[in-house]
């Protein structure tokens, strides 16, 4: 007798519970639809077998972004389901985003096996060739153009920025701008601190201001719930001073994960010490841009 009740109590702790959190596995074909079991508040971590080129989701009720060969997918509406493309060089991969469920049902983690394909035999006395760097005239041709909002009053400023194009590669983005000295006294300029504005609520749709420069009238109507800096890897200037009057053009390299959603960034440019109403004293002018990715 008490050897059925030992043998009961260890057939009761070794079955696995049904329906538990799930971190699987999937081969990756371009005809299969893998479906994706997600809840509010956590993430669900896709990880493929090589560098992930470009995502789209059908809806933005659900946040996706990616690094390197891993995707991240958070929804953020309940009862709301969509699909999402992954590409990489070599596949596209296809997926049902399923409305946020219960947490103990979603699926954590997904690992997207790659399919195995035989190195290519090189020639004899053959060295495969040094990665090449774009060139000026793809960075010409694939930067993509920033257009600058209007605002209904537009204030005089003794710096201005303007932001004219983006080019975006392998997690870099690359800014080209150009800063004109309204002042009266020379202006030193240095490269700007870039801060990428979270959380960001606002009375028109980002969506349509993505590649946009936003004026004065946009930025006060924004409401920005935090700010995460964004690291600079380089930044070239043709002057580090900027006379009265004159104008330099600049360009500055961030390392940033790429979107699916609109971006909020805020550049950071040295102050301007201007004069105030008395003059033994100044006051500083801080000089910002704002643009959308």
């Amino acid at each position: 007798m008490k050897r059925i009740a030992l043998s009961l109590v260890v057939l009761t702790i070794t079955v696995p519970p049904v329906g538990a959190q799930r971190i699987g596995t999937e081969t990756s074909d371009r005809t299969h639809i893998v479906h994706l079991k997600t809840a509010l508040n956590h993430l669900t971590v896709i990880e493929v077998g090589e560098p992930v080129l470009e995502v789209a989701a059908g809806s933005p009720t659900f946040k996706v972004e990616w690094r390197d060969n891993k995707v991240f997918v958070q929804p953020t509406e309940a009862d709301a389901a969509t699909n999402l493309f992954i590409w990489t060089a070599t596949q596209r991969l296809n997926y049902e985003l399923e409305a946020a469920g219960a947490v103990s049902l979603m699926d954590f983690a997904v690992d997207q096996a790659s399919v195995h394909k035989p190195e290519p035999v090189q020639p004899a006395n053959t060295t495969a060739p040094d990665p090449v760097s774009p060139s000026l005239s793809e960075l010409l041709l694939r930067g993509k153009p920033v257009r600058m909002l209007p605002s209904r009053q537009r204030t005089p400023k003794p710096v201005e920025v303007w932001i004219s194009d983006l080019y975006e590669r392998d997690g870099r983005l690359l800014i080209r701008y150009s800063v004109r000295n309204h002042s009266a006294q020379p202006y030193q300029i240095d490269n700007p601190h870039v801060y990428e504005l979270d959380g960001v609520h606002s009375q028109q749709s980002l969506y349509g201001f993505v590649n946009s420069q936003l004026g004065d009238q946009q930025v006060s109507k924004l409401k920005i719930k935090q700010e995460t800096p964004v690291r600079v890897l380089d930044g070239q200037l043709q002057s580090e001073q900027i006379a009265p009057g004159e104008e330099v053009v600049g360009v500055v390299a961030l390392q940033i994960a790429s979107s699916s959603t609109p971006t909020v960034l805020r550049l950071d440019f040295p102050s301007l010490s201007a004069a105030g109403s008395d003059s033994n004293q100044s006051k500083q002018v801080q000089i910002a841009a704002f643009v959308v990715r």
